[in-house]
């Protein structure tokens, strides 16, 4: 395929995201953070897409070893991503790297649009008070959100965000995760985080956070089951008992990668849903299942919506209430450095409220810490246990923290400057 090459044309003036431009801008710059399968894949599709075309490509990898779409656009330059693009898709992976660009991006006034719940999960909150930033449709976050949407514009009241998940081990061996990575064209890094479940966490408390949501219980529930529905049900009764909707996953026998929603409705529209046949038997609730999410290929679709000032706005939100620890996997001895957090052998992450557990470390801004104390397989890590490196992405946690644990009665926490120097808290 010939990439469109990058142009010097004037920046797109956005608008909000609730305000329907008078006129669609045209020739809109989409610079991307990252060079691997996600952003292939969607270098691939914004070559195809009217209006969107791809201006500049951030990497850290040397220039001339990264295959892809994008001949002539890669950079080691943020100042130039900036420069050359109207709107900045981050796909990263790498909470720090991420949240150090997202916030230069930000400042010069341009909308991120992430398919990035690491990021999300670590520094969303903190990066949405500083401008627009969105989670796209395609991965199970902003595919749940989109079919939230959808089930409120049809009269429906979602009770229960779900992921269908197709496996799980807490603990895979490398060996098994290298023949995966091969096998499925992705880094083994990826690989392990979705077999341990680490991505799945993180993408549900993105969805709770997200959509006004809790989660049932530390780690979800995740019923192991013979069909989705079957667990689906479960998970709703559940959300009913606990009188809170909730964000978890079900495990089942048979069902395709999707995600769904579980939701309540009005006693007149009982009629026409059981026309439809959506109803978990004679429950009071009913299923909306999209058994499909195309990751890469969908996010044009939410630069479109962006676009046309319809958008489903959807990120982590001001008052976080879930975030995303970091559990050992085996012993960890004093001296010991983790290299890799999210998708690596020492560590998982474990979804929990950090009401409960305000002194978590956030697995998104594990990488490269040491670990100062013994810490036992099974167990969590706090800040006592781990010298964690300063970082923006830890800088917005403590802001995130502090947001997540104000009193309601303030309302939305102001959103600061972050501090050059740790605040004080952990």
């Amino acid at each position: 395929m010939t990439t469109r090459t990058v142009r010097s044309a004037s920046p797109v003036a956005w608008p909000a995201a609730a305000a329907a431009p008078a006129r669609l801008p045209t020739d809109v710059r989409v610079g991307i953070v990252g060079t691997g399968y996600t952003a292939r894949g969607l270098a691939h599709v914004l070559g195809r897409t009217p209006r969107l075309s791809v201006s500049s490509v951030l990497t850290r990898r040397p220039l001339d070893e990264v295959d892809g779409p994008w001949a002539g656009l890669l950079t080691h330059s943020t100042d130039r991503l900036v420069a050359q693009s109207d709107l900045v898709v981050v796909t990263t992976g790498d909470a720090v790297h991420g949240t150090e660009v997202a916030a230069s991006v930000l400042a010069a006034g341009l909308p991120v649009v992430t398919m990035d719940a690491e990021l999300q999960v670590t520094a969303g909150s903190y990066l949405a008070s500083l401008g627009l930033v969105v989670e796209a449709q395609g991965d199970q976050p902003g595919s749940i959100a989109l079919l939230a949407h959808e089930a409120r514009q049809m009269g429906l009241t979602p009770l229960v965000y779900g992921n269908i998940k197709g496996f799980l081990n807490h603990d895979p061996a490398p060996a098994e995760m290298a023949y995966w990575a091969e096998r499925q064209g992705i880094s083994r890094t990826q690989v392990t985080s979705f077999t341990d479940g680490t991505k799945l966490q993180i993408e549900q408390a993105l969805v709770a956070n997200g959509l006004g949501a809790t989660i049932a219980r530390r780690g979800l529930l995740g019923p192991r089951t013979d069909t989705v529905p079957t667990g689906a049900a479960q998970l709703a009764e559940r959300a009913a008992a606990l009188g809170t909707s909730i964000a978890d996953y079900v495990l089942p026998e048979r069902g395709n990668p999707g995600v769904f929603v579980v939701a309540t409705f009005e006693e007149e529209l009982g009629e026409f849903l059981r026309y439809y046949k959506v109803r978990l038997g004679d429950s009071p609730y009913v299923l909306l299942e999209r058994p499909f999410h195309l990751c890469n290929l969908e996010v044009p679709l939410t630069v479109d919506r962006l676009l046309r000032g319809d958008l489903v706005a959807f990120n982590n939100g001001p008052r976080p209430r879930v975030g995303v620890a970091a559990v050992a996997k085996r012993p960890l001895v004093p001296g010991q450095r983790i290299g890799t957090a999210i998708g690596g052998f020492q560590v998982r992450g474990e979804a929990v409220l950090i009401a409960d557990e305000p002194d978590h470390v956030p697995i998104g801004t594990w990488s490269g810490s040491t670990v100062e104390r013994p810490v036992a397989a099974g167990e969590t890590l706090r800040f006592a246990d781990v010298s964690v490196p300063e970082t923006l992405a830890l800088r917005a946690w403590r802001w995130t923290l502090d947001a997540a644990l104000a009193p309601a009665s303030q309302g939305r926490p102001a959103a600061p400057p972050l501090p050059t120097q740790p605040s004080g808290r952990p």
